[in-house]
Protein backbone atom coordinates (compact mmCIF):
# COMPACT_ATOMS: atom_id res chain seq x y z
CA UNK A 1 0.00 0.00 0.00
CA UNK A 2 1.10 3.76 -0.78
CA UNK A 3 0.70 6.48 1.33
CA UNK A 4 -0.30 10.01 -0.12
CA UNK A 5 -0.38 13.36 1.60
CA UNK A 6 -3.21 15.48 2.12
CA UNK A 7 -1.67 18.54 0.79
CA UNK A 8 -1.02 16.56 -2.31
CA UNK A 9 3.28 17.82 -2.70
CA UNK A 10 4.72 15.33 -1.48
CA UNK A 11 5.75 11.91 -3.19
CA UNK A 12 3.90 8.41 -2.26
CA UNK A 13 5.39 6.80 0.33
CA UNK A 14 5.25 3.25 1.73
CA UNK A 15 3.93 2.41 4.80
CA UNK A 16 7.30 2.40 6.45
CA UNK A 17 8.15 5.67 5.20
CA UNK A 18 4.89 6.95 6.65
CA UNK A 19 4.97 5.53 9.93
CA UNK A 20 8.86 6.68 10.82
CA UNK A 21 8.47 9.77 9.20
CA UNK A 22 4.76 10.80 10.79
CA UNK A 23 4.08 13.79 9.05
CA UNK A 24 4.49 14.45 4.98
CA UNK A 25 7.38 16.21 3.70
CA UNK A 26 4.92 19.18 2.37
CA UNK A 27 3.27 19.46 5.84
CA UNK A 28 0.45 17.16 4.90
CA UNK A 29 -1.28 14.16 6.54
CA UNK A 30 -0.59 10.79 5.20
CA UNK A 31 -3.97 8.75 3.66
CA UNK A 32 -3.98 5.42 1.71
CA UNK A 33 -4.12 5.23 -1.62
CA UNK A 34 -7.35 2.91 -1.19
CA UNK A 35 -9.71 1.32 2.10
CA UNK A 36 -9.97 -2.35 1.26
CA UNK A 37 -13.23 -3.38 2.13
CA UNK A 38 -13.92 -6.24 4.43
CA UNK A 39 -16.00 -8.80 3.10
CA UNK A 40 -19.55 -10.06 3.91
CA UNK A 41 -18.61 -13.14 5.75
CA UNK A 42 -16.63 -11.50 8.26
CA UNK A 43 -19.55 -9.31 8.98
CA UNK A 44 -21.72 -12.24 8.87
CA UNK A 45 -19.52 -14.04 11.76
CA UNK A 46 -18.52 -11.09 13.38
CA UNK A 47 -20.50 -11.67 16.91
CA UNK A 48 -18.64 -14.93 17.71
CA UNK A 49 -15.51 -13.39 16.87
CA UNK A 50 -12.72 -12.64 19.61
CA UNK A 51 -11.74 -8.77 19.75
CA UNK A 52 -7.91 -10.30 18.96
CA UNK A 53 -9.56 -12.25 15.91
CA UNK A 54 -11.65 -9.41 14.63
CA UNK A 55 -8.90 -6.26 14.83
CA UNK A 56 -6.54 -9.10 13.05
CA UNK A 57 -8.86 -9.16 10.24
CA UNK A 58 -9.19 -5.34 9.94
CA UNK A 59 -5.57 -5.45 10.52
CA UNK A 60 -5.11 -7.51 7.45
CA UNK A 61 -6.92 -5.00 5.23
CA UNK A 62 -5.23 -2.03 6.53
CA UNK A 63 -1.32 -3.29 6.87
CA UNK A 64 -1.88 -7.01 5.16
CA UNK A 65 0.56 -5.67 2.00
CA UNK A 66 3.48 -4.03 4.01
CA UNK A 67 4.03 -6.71 6.98
CA UNK A 68 4.41 -10.33 7.19
CA UNK A 69 0.98 -12.18 8.88
CA UNK A 70 2.51 -13.98 11.19
CA UNK A 71 4.32 -10.53 12.39
CA UNK A 72 1.05 -8.68 12.07
CA UNK A 73 -0.67 -11.23 14.22
CA UNK A 74 1.67 -11.23 16.89
CA UNK A 75 1.62 -7.03 16.82
CA UNK A 76 -1.95 -7.27 17.23
CA UNK A 77 -2.51 -9.78 19.62
CA UNK A 78 0.34 -8.49 22.11
CA UNK A 79 -1.47 -4.67 21.58
CA UNK A 80 -4.66 -5.99 22.92
CA UNK A 81 -4.13 -7.61 25.86
CA UNK A 82 -7.33 -5.95 27.17
CA UNK A 83 -10.98 -5.54 26.31
CA UNK A 84 -12.95 -2.97 24.64
CA UNK A 85 -16.32 -3.98 26.11
CA UNK A 86 -19.81 -2.35 25.43
CA UNK A 87 -22.31 -2.17 28.98
CA UNK A 88 -25.88 -1.21 29.00
CA UNK A 89 -26.24 2.29 30.48
CA UNK A 90 -29.58 2.79 28.88
CA UNK A 91 -32.54 0.99 27.25
CA UNK A 92 -30.96 2.25 23.36
CA UNK A 93 -27.25 3.82 25.00
CA UNK A 94 -24.56 1.60 25.62
CA UNK A 95 -20.62 2.75 26.54
CA UNK A 96 -18.24 1.23 24.39
CA UNK A 97 -15.40 1.26 27.71
CA UNK A 98 -11.79 2.29 26.18
CA UNK A 99 -10.24 2.75 29.40
CA UNK A 100 -9.47 -0.88 30.45
CA UNK A 101 -5.51 -0.73 28.90
CA UNK A 102 -2.66 -0.23 31.13
CA UNK A 103 -3.23 3.68 31.55
CA UNK A 104 -7.05 3.53 31.77
CA UNK A 105 -7.39 5.56 28.35
CA UNK A 106 -8.56 4.66 24.88
CA UNK A 107 -5.51 5.90 23.20
CA UNK A 108 -3.86 2.45 24.42
CA UNK A 109 -4.91 0.93 21.61
CA UNK A 110 -3.41 2.79 19.13
CA UNK A 111 0.08 3.86 21.24
CA UNK A 112 1.03 -0.09 21.72
CA UNK A 113 0.04 -1.02 18.35
CA UNK A 114 2.33 2.16 16.85
CA UNK A 115 5.03 1.46 19.23
CA UNK A 116 5.09 -2.67 17.92
CA UNK A 117 4.84 -1.51 14.24
CA UNK A 118 7.84 0.79 15.04
CA UNK A 119 9.86 -1.13 16.51
CA UNK A 120 9.13 -4.03 13.43
CA UNK A 121 10.06 -1.23 11.30
CA UNK A 122 13.82 -0.53 12.65
CA UNK A 123 16.44 -2.08 11.10
CA UNK A 124 19.89 0.45 11.73
CA UNK A 125 21.38 1.37 14.70
CA UNK A 126 20.19 5.20 14.71
CA UNK A 127 17.88 5.66 17.58
CA UNK A 128 14.25 6.87 16.41
CA UNK A 129 13.23 9.91 18.83
CA UNK A 130 9.26 10.29 18.65
CA UNK A 131 8.05 13.89 19.48
CA UNK A 132 4.32 13.58 20.84
CA UNK A 133 2.11 16.42 22.25
CA UNK A 134 -0.87 15.51 24.53
CA UNK A 135 -3.72 17.25 25.98
CA UNK A 136 -4.18 14.28 28.83
CA UNK A 137 -4.29 10.83 27.72
CA UNK A 138 -2.09 10.53 24.71
CA UNK A 139 0.92 11.40 26.79
CA UNK A 140 0.38 8.77 29.49
CA UNK A 141 -0.55 6.08 26.39
CA UNK A 142 2.23 7.01 24.37
CA UNK A 143 5.05 7.07 26.96
CA UNK A 144 3.83 3.57 28.50
CA UNK A 145 3.81 1.93 24.86
CA UNK A 146 7.18 2.69 24.17
CA UNK A 147 8.63 2.52 27.79
CA UNK A 148 11.89 0.89 27.48
CA UNK A 149 11.36 0.22 23.84
CA UNK A 150 14.95 -0.35 22.47
CA UNK A 151 15.84 2.06 19.92
CA UNK A 152 13.37 4.81 20.59
CA UNK A 153 13.58 7.84 22.68
CA UNK A 154 9.62 9.58 23.51
CA UNK A 155 9.56 13.27 24.33
CA UNK A 156 6.29 14.21 25.53
CA UNK A 157 5.09 17.92 24.93
CA UNK A 158 2.16 18.94 27.35
CA UNK A 159 0.64 22.12 28.80
CA UNK A 160 1.25 23.14 32.00
CA UNK A 161 -0.98 23.19 34.77
CA UNK A 162 -2.97 21.79 31.99
CA UNK A 163 -4.15 18.17 32.52
CA UNK A 164 -5.00 16.09 35.46
CA UNK A 165 -2.38 15.78 38.22
CA UNK A 166 -3.52 11.48 37.56
CA UNK A 167 -2.47 12.14 33.52
CA UNK A 168 0.73 13.97 34.49
CA UNK A 169 1.83 11.53 36.59
CA UNK A 170 1.67 8.43 34.13
CA UNK A 171 4.20 9.99 31.99
CA UNK A 172 6.16 12.58 33.94
CA UNK A 173 7.33 9.54 36.40
CA UNK A 174 8.74 6.64 33.89
CA UNK A 175 12.11 8.09 33.15
CA UNK A 176 14.26 5.50 31.34
CA UNK A 177 13.38 6.52 27.53
CA UNK A 178 10.82 9.26 28.59
CA UNK A 179 11.43 12.46 28.52
CA UNK A 180 8.23 14.96 29.46
CA UNK A 181 8.48 18.62 28.46
CA UNK A 182 5.93 20.89 30.10
CA UNK A 183 4.98 23.92 27.82
CA UNK A 184 4.10 27.30 29.02
CA UNK A 185 0.80 27.47 26.74
CA UNK A 186 -2.22 25.48 25.67
CA UNK A 187 -2.26 22.24 23.55
CA UNK A 188 -2.63 23.73 20.12
CA UNK A 189 1.49 25.57 21.02
CA UNK A 190 2.49 22.15 21.78
CA UNK A 191 0.93 20.44 18.59
CA UNK A 192 2.54 23.62 16.82
CA UNK A 193 5.86 22.74 18.35
CA UNK A 194 5.84 18.96 17.56
CA UNK A 195 4.93 20.11 13.71
CA UNK A 196 7.30 22.83 14.02
CA UNK A 197 10.01 20.18 14.78
CA UNK A 198 9.14 17.65 11.80
CA UNK A 199 9.68 20.67 9.24
CA UNK A 200 13.10 21.50 10.79
CA UNK A 201 15.78 20.53 8.34
CA UNK A 202 19.12 21.34 10.61
CA UNK A 203 16.94 18.94 13.58
CA UNK A 204 16.06 16.47 11.46
CA UNK A 205 19.63 15.92 10.09
CA UNK A 206 20.53 16.10 14.00
CA UNK A 207 18.11 13.12 15.18
CA UNK A 208 15.56 10.87 13.69
CA UNK A 209 11.98 12.27 13.90
CA UNK A 210 8.75 10.42 13.77
CA UNK A 211 5.47 11.70 15.78
CA UNK A 212 3.20 9.22 17.57
CA UNK A 213 -0.20 11.70 18.11
CA UNK A 214 -3.14 10.87 15.47
CA UNK A 215 -1.29 12.29 13.28
CA UNK A 216 0.93 9.23 12.27
CA UNK A 217 -1.15 6.32 10.39
CA UNK A 218 0.02 3.92 12.52
CA UNK A 219 -1.50 5.59 15.87
CA UNK A 220 -5.27 6.64 14.43
CA UNK A 221 -6.52 3.96 12.21
CA UNK A 222 -5.88 0.85 14.76
CA UNK A 223 -8.20 3.00 16.76
CA UNK A 224 -10.78 1.59 14.15
CA UNK A 225 -10.49 -2.26 15.83
CA UNK A 226 -12.86 -1.41 18.32
CA UNK A 227 -15.68 -0.08 16.59
CA UNK A 228 -15.73 -3.00 14.60
CA UNK A 229 -15.81 -5.22 18.13
CA UNK A 230 -18.71 -2.72 19.56
CA UNK A 231 -20.78 -3.79 16.53
CA UNK A 232 -19.65 -7.58 17.16
CA UNK A 233 -20.82 -7.37 20.42
CA UNK A 234 -24.22 -5.18 19.70
CA UNK A 235 -24.90 -7.35 17.16
CA UNK A 236 -24.74 -10.53 19.64
CA UNK A 237 -27.55 -8.90 21.81
CA UNK A 238 -29.22 -8.02 19.12
CA UNK A 239 -30.33 -11.54 18.68
CA UNK A 240 -32.07 -11.29 22.36
CA UNK A 241 -34.07 -8.64 19.91
CA UNK A 242 -35.32 -5.49 20.07
CA UNK A 243 -31.92 -3.78 17.98
CA UNK A 244 -31.94 -2.87 14.42
CA UNK A 245 -28.68 -3.21 13.01
CA UNK A 246 -29.11 -0.60 10.28
CA UNK A 247 -29.74 2.03 13.06
CA UNK A 248 -26.69 2.10 14.52
CA UNK A 249 -25.42 5.58 16.02
CA UNK A 250 -21.96 5.87 17.18
CA UNK A 251 -20.91 9.25 19.22
CA UNK A 252 -17.46 9.86 19.34
CA UNK A 253 -15.85 12.71 22.33
CA UNK A 254 -13.78 14.55 19.60
CA UNK A 255 -10.67 16.50 20.56
CA UNK A 256 -7.98 16.21 17.72
CA UNK A 257 -10.16 14.54 15.77
CA UNK A 258 -8.16 11.02 14.80
CA UNK A 259 -10.76 9.06 16.63
CA UNK A 260 -13.34 9.60 15.21
CA UNK A 261 -11.61 9.61 11.81
CA UNK A 262 -10.25 6.21 12.35
CA UNK A 263 -14.25 5.17 12.80
CA UNK A 264 -14.92 6.83 9.51
CA UNK A 265 -12.53 4.60 7.69
CA UNK A 266 -14.27 1.76 9.65
CA UNK A 267 -17.38 2.53 7.74
CA UNK A 268 -15.72 2.61 4.31
CA UNK A 269 -14.25 -0.80 5.51
CA UNK A 270 -17.79 -1.98 5.44
CA UNK A 271 -18.49 -1.23 9.20
CA UNK A 272 -22.71 -0.87 9.01
CA UNK A 273 -23.25 1.95 11.13
CA UNK A 274 -25.78 4.57 9.90
CA UNK A 275 -24.13 7.64 11.28
CA UNK A 276 -21.74 9.93 13.83
CA UNK A 277 -21.96 12.30 15.93
CA UNK A 278 -19.25 14.20 16.99
CA UNK A 279 -19.28 15.27 20.54
CA UNK A 280 -17.33 18.51 21.64
CA UNK A 281 -16.64 20.46 24.88
CA UNK A 282 -16.81 24.29 24.26
CA UNK A 283 -13.31 23.93 22.14
CA UNK A 284 -16.54 23.43 18.90
CA UNK A 285 -14.47 24.56 16.05
CA UNK A 286 -15.95 21.27 14.46
CA UNK A 287 -19.25 21.39 14.90
CA UNK A 288 -19.40 25.18 13.73
CA UNK A 289 -18.24 23.79 10.40
CA UNK A 290 -20.64 21.50 10.06
CA UNK A 291 -23.43 24.26 10.48
CA UNK A 292 -21.90 26.90 8.32
CA UNK A 293 -19.29 25.12 5.81
CA UNK A 294 -16.77 26.97 7.17
CA UNK A 295 -13.52 25.96 9.31
CA UNK A 296 -12.52 28.73 11.54
CA UNK A 297 -9.69 27.15 14.30
CA UNK A 298 -8.75 29.54 17.00
CA UNK A 299 -6.98 29.14 20.59
CA UNK A 300 -8.18 26.60 22.52
CA UNK A 301 -10.40 27.33 25.93
CA UNK A 302 -9.43 25.04 29.14
CA UNK A 303 -12.62 22.56 29.75
CA UNK A 304 -13.46 20.01 31.98
CA UNK A 305 -12.83 17.60 29.39
CA UNK A 306 -9.41 18.51 28.82
CA UNK A 307 -8.69 16.29 26.42
CA UNK A 308 -10.91 17.63 24.03
CA UNK A 309 -9.41 20.71 24.21
CA UNK A 310 -8.32 21.37 20.29
CA UNK A 311 -8.58 24.40 18.97
CA UNK A 312 -7.55 23.08 15.37
CA UNK A 313 -8.06 19.71 15.02
CA UNK A 314 -5.22 18.08 12.87
CA UNK A 315 -7.58 15.30 11.40
CA UNK A 316 -10.34 18.15 10.21
CA UNK A 317 -7.61 17.46 6.80
CA UNK A 318 -8.15 13.69 6.63
CA UNK A 319 -11.93 14.15 7.08
CA UNK A 320 -11.87 16.81 4.50
CA UNK A 321 -9.89 14.13 2.21
CA UNK A 322 -11.91 11.62 3.21
CA UNK A 323 -14.68 13.12 1.68
CA UNK A 324 -13.46 15.34 -1.40
CA UNK A 325 -13.91 18.45 0.58
CA UNK A 326 -17.54 17.89 0.40
CA UNK A 327 -19.10 19.76 3.39
CA UNK A 328 -22.61 17.90 2.76
CA UNK A 329 -21.19 14.41 2.45
CA UNK A 330 -19.49 15.01 5.44
CA UNK A 331 -22.72 16.19 7.03
CA UNK A 332 -24.69 13.12 5.59
CA UNK A 333 -22.42 10.84 8.03
CA UNK A 334 -21.09 13.04 10.83
CA UNK A 335 -23.82 15.23 13.11
CA UNK A 336 -22.19 17.50 16.12
CA UNK A 337 -22.81 18.64 19.27
CA UNK A 338 -21.12 20.98 21.43
CA UNK A 339 -21.61 21.56 25.84
CA UNK A 340 -20.56 23.41 28.54
CA UNK A 341 -18.08 22.49 31.83
CA UNK A 342 -21.62 22.85 33.27
CA UNK A 343 -23.81 20.79 31.08
CA UNK A 344 -21.26 18.29 30.98
CA UNK A 345 -21.24 18.06 34.66
CA UNK A 346 -24.90 18.01 34.90
CA UNK A 347 -24.78 14.71 32.66
CA UNK A 348 -22.06 13.06 35.22
CA UNK A 349 -24.33 13.32 37.76
CA UNK A 350 -27.78 12.80 36.16
CA UNK A 351 -26.69 9.72 34.46
CA UNK A 352 -24.69 8.67 37.83
CA UNK A 353 -27.72 9.36 40.31
CA UNK A 354 -30.14 7.27 37.18
CA UNK A 355 -28.55 4.75 36.53
CA UNK A 356 -25.38 3.98 38.88
CA UNK A 357 -23.18 4.22 35.61
CA UNK A 358 -20.08 7.11 36.20
CA UNK A 359 -18.91 8.77 33.01
CA UNK A 360 -15.72 10.69 32.76
CA UNK A 361 -16.09 14.29 31.96
CA UNK A 362 -15.60 13.26 28.05
CA UNK A 363 -18.20 10.12 27.69
CA UNK A 364 -20.28 12.60 29.58
CA UNK A 365 -20.38 14.23 26.51
CA UNK A 366 -21.38 11.16 24.46
CA UNK A 367 -24.12 10.05 26.52
CA UNK A 368 -25.69 13.84 26.40
CA UNK A 369 -25.23 13.80 22.66
CA UNK A 370 -27.16 10.70 22.09
CA UNK A 371 -29.67 11.36 24.65
CA UNK A 372 -30.56 14.39 22.69
CA UNK A 373 -29.78 13.23 19.29
CA UNK A 374 -31.09 9.25 18.68
CA UNK A 375 -34.06 9.42 16.74
CA UNK A 376 -37.03 6.62 17.36
CA UNK A 377 -35.54 3.04 17.10
CA UNK A 378 -31.86 3.95 17.07
CA UNK A 379 -29.47 2.45 19.23
CA UNK A 380 -26.42 4.36 20.48
CA UNK A 381 -22.92 3.63 21.34
CA UNK A 382 -20.86 6.13 23.42
CA UNK A 383 -16.84 6.23 23.59
CA UNK A 384 -16.10 6.34 27.39
CA UNK A 385 -12.40 7.38 26.47
CA UNK A 386 -10.63 7.43 29.99
CA UNK A 387 -11.33 6.23 33.23
CA UNK A 388 -13.36 8.63 35.55
CA UNK A 389 -10.68 7.97 38.19
CA UNK A 390 -8.41 10.13 35.92
CA UNK A 391 -10.41 12.98 36.53
CA UNK A 392 -10.82 12.18 40.51
CA UNK A 393 -11.08 15.66 41.93
CA UNK A 394 -13.18 16.91 38.79
CA UNK A 395 -15.59 13.78 39.47
CA UNK A 396 -16.07 13.30 42.91
CA UNK A 397 -17.12 17.14 43.40
CA UNK A 398 -19.41 16.75 41.05
CA UNK A 399 -21.43 13.52 42.35
CA UNK A 400 -21.11 14.62 46.12
CA UNK A 401 -18.83 11.26 46.96
CA UNK A 402 -15.39 9.33 47.02
CA UNK A 403 -14.62 7.16 43.97
CA UNK A 404 -11.90 4.39 44.16
CA UNK A 405 -8.78 4.94 42.69
CA UNK A 406 -7.72 1.35 40.17
CA UNK A 407 -4.40 -0.19 41.78
CA UNK A 408 -2.66 0.72 37.89
CA UNK A 409 -3.34 4.36 38.63
CA UNK A 410 -2.14 4.40 42.01
CA UNK A 411 1.30 2.56 40.72
CA UNK A 412 2.18 5.87 38.81
CA UNK A 413 0.61 8.37 41.48
CA UNK A 414 3.83 7.00 43.93
CA UNK A 415 6.32 7.61 41.28
CA UNK A 416 8.80 11.22 41.74
CA UNK A 417 7.91 13.73 38.99
CA UNK A 418 10.66 14.15 36.60
CA UNK A 419 10.19 17.23 33.83
CA UNK A 420 11.43 19.96 31.74
CA UNK A 421 9.65 23.04 31.65
CA UNK A 422 10.12 25.07 28.50
CA UNK A 423 8.43 28.49 27.10
CA UNK A 424 6.16 28.18 24.14
CA UNK A 425 8.32 28.93 21.39
CA UNK A 426 10.48 26.69 18.77
CA UNK A 427 13.64 27.56 19.75
CA UNK A 428 13.94 26.63 22.95
CA UNK A 429 12.80 22.98 22.20
CA UNK A 430 15.29 23.26 19.49
CA UNK A 431 18.14 24.06 21.66
CA UNK A 432 16.98 21.13 23.97
CA UNK A 433 16.80 18.27 21.32
CA UNK A 434 19.91 19.83 19.78
CA UNK A 435 22.05 19.25 22.94
CA UNK A 436 20.63 15.50 22.87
Amino acid sequence: MKYYSTNGCAPLASLQETVVRGLAPDKGLYMPKSIRPLPQEFFDDIQDMSFQDIAFNVASALFGDDIDGDALQEIVYDTLSFDCPTVQVTDNIHSLELFHGPTLAFKDVGARFMARLLQYFIHDERQVNVLVATSGDTGSAVANGFLCVEGIHVYVLYPKGKVSPIQECQFTTLGHNITAIEVDGVFDDCQRLVKSAFMDGELNEHMRLTSANSINVARFLPQSFYYFNAYARIKKLSERGGIDLSRIVVCVPSGNFGNICSALFGKRMGLPIKRFIAANNANSVFYEYLKTGVYTPRPSVQTIANAMDVGDPSNFARILDLYGKDHKAICADISGATYTDKQIAQTINEVFTATGYLCDPHGACGFRALQEGLCEGETGIFCETAHPAKFKDTVESIIGSEIEIPSKLQAFMSGEKQSITLPKDFKSLKDLLMSR
